[in-house]
Parts: structure tokens; sequence; C-alpha cells
């Protein structure tokens, strides 16, 4: 993956330049994730934290990260969580939503104080934001369903595991899903579940949906929850096929044996860096992205490139 490939380039023009010598030397940035302990989470830490002293260093700035994540995903803490980074004095914010309603208001209160906002990973599409950092969760859905459907031969019956029902990208994600089984005349979508976000609940969900419904022959994981831990998968491997969002370290072991069929792994570690270089263009050099939605490619995670994209880990998660 190319990170420089998805930078937004932050400059400035010789007219501005008089401007430009009245900006702030010293800025900080407030990131509110969904969960401390969620590995995507602490990728995007990583790169924000990496993108402040690559930016900073590169345009003679200090900028600072201040970084306010609930240790569990909790909407409401996170819609506090940015009150008071407004009054800590943060001059930009960026926040994954994991309830687009109730950040909203927060969102909308920031904006109004003069502190411009953006989103990563999940928006808030009905607030003053003026940007998001992620995947077209629309998109991403229908490219599940397209390597599921491959896999599966064009034939047989999915089911959809969907995190959140609150999060408003995994909605998008589930119906993009739903969306791309259109294509397929022999495939039927059983159902979408919906599950607390945490490896345990989320394997529990996989196996008690599999005793119910022997007919399952294939798993469209939105998110990855699953497979962050050890055997969450109880069938042979390739007996029951699956596909999966992300490409955690854990799950990597699911791609190797046989199990999962492709990961498509979102940019996590981009979402610090990008949520930094945006909210310094829109802050420092007055300049908007030229679309509202900045859109992360998946990359797709095979056999053939697992252990090389495995690497990219030992940078994202240092120990």
């Amino acid at each position: 993956m190319n990170r420089r490939q998805f930078l937004v380039t932050a400059t400035s023009t010789a007219a501005a330049l008089p401007a430009l010598a009245q900006a702030k030397k010293s800025y900080t940035f407030g990131l509110v994730a969904k969960s401390q302990g969620n590995p995507v989470f602490q990728a995007a830490r990583v790169g924000a934290m990496d993108a402040a002293k690559e930016l900073g260093a590169k345009h003679g700035l200090t900028i600072k990260v201040d970084w306010r994540t609930p240790n569990e995903e909790d909407a409401q803490k996170q819609a506090e969580n940015v009150e008071q980074l407004v009054l800590a004095g943060a001059d930009g914010i960026s926040v994954s939503c994991s309830d687009a309603n109730k950040l909203t208001d927060a969102i909308n209160k920031a904006v109004s104080s003069g502190v411009p906002v953006m989103t990563f990973d999940s928006d808030a599409p009905r607030s003053k934001r003026f940007a998001t950092f992620g995947v077209d969760d629309v998109k991403c859905g229908e490219q599940v369903m397209a390597e599921l459907g491959k896999a599966m031969g064009g034939k047989g019956v999915v089911a959809i595991l969907a995190g959140n029902q609150n999060a408003p990208n995994l909605q998008q994600r589930a119906q993009g899903v739903r969306n791309g089984a259109k294509a397929f005349a022999g495939i039927r979508i059983k159902e979408t579940y919906y599950h607390k976000e945490t490896p345990q609940d989320a394997a529990a969900k996989v196996e008690q949906v599999m005793q119910a419904n022997p007919d399952i022959t294939g798993w469209a994981f939105i998110g990855g929850w699953p497979l962050f831990t050890d055997n969450a998968l109880k069938w042979p491997p390739g007996s029951v096929k699956a596909v999966s969002v992300d490409a955690l370290p854990p799950m990597l072991q699911y791609l190797r044996s046989g199990h999962v069929q492709i990961l498509l792994a979102q940019q996590v570690y981009e979402w610090g860096w990008q949520s930094v270089a945006l909210l310094l263009d829109k802050i420092h050099f007055k300049k908007n992205p030229s679309a509202v939605h900045v859109v992360s490619p998946l990359v797709p995670v095979t056999k053939a490139n697992v252990d090389a994209f495995a690497k990219n880990w030992e940078k994202w998660l240092p120990k």
C-alpha cells in the first residue's frame, strides 16, 4: 500500500503567503475513535502520531494529537469527549461515529464554537462536519458480496455479520451486501445478524447462527470481529466460504488456514494520518478537500500477498 498515494497534499499559493504568515505555529487536533481495544483504531492512532510528527517537521509546526477514545464503544461518551475537546481548546476534531444520531449534535455544537470537525471510518452525514475519510460503505458491502459469490460458485445461502446496528457505516455495508447478492441468481441472503462488537460476542453469534441454520454456506463479515479470536470458525476449511472486511494480524491465520477466502483491508493507519492532514489543510492552509467524502479504497489480501501485507502491522502496531 502506498500511503503517499492517498495523502492529501497541503500546499499554499503565493497569494496566500501573507495570510499564512499570521497563522498559528502550534495546533492540537482531537481524535475520537470508537474504542481503545480495537486494533484498527490503535493503528489509526499511530497514523495520526506519525502524521503530526512528519507534517509538523515539513511545515515548521508543532502538532499535538489529543486522543480521547472510550475504552469500549459508547456513543454518549464520544459526544462528551467531543465537547471536552472544544472546552480544552482543540483546534480541530476528527471522530469515528458509533451512532451518528448521538454525535451529530455534539459535532454541530463544536462547529458553531469555531472548531472544524471531520469524521473517519463512520460518518455523521447530517452533521456540519467538513469532510469524511474512509471507504464507500455501500460499495464495500458490494465488494464483499462479489468476492463471496465468486468463492461460492454463485450459489448457496449467505449470512451477514453486521456488528452494531446503530452504526451508519455498518448499515450501509450490510445494504451493499444485499445489493450485491442480486447479481447471483443462485444465492439467497438468510439474514443480517447484529451483535456487540467484541470478538467473543461476534464469535458466539456466528456459532449460535450456524447451529440453528446448518444450511448457511457463506458468511459476509462486514467487520472482522470474530476473527480476532482463535478457533472462531468451527467448520472445516472451505466447507463454508467467508469473506471479511479488515485484515488485522489475528485475522490472517484464517486466510492462511483456508477458513476465509479473502480479506478486504481498510486503510486503518490512514484514518489517523488523513485526519491530521485534512485538519491541517482546513485550519492552517484554509483549504478544503475537493470532495466531502475522501474515499479510501479497500486493499485485497489473499494467500498470495498475506505475508507481505502482514509486515505493515510491524509499523502500525509497534511493540
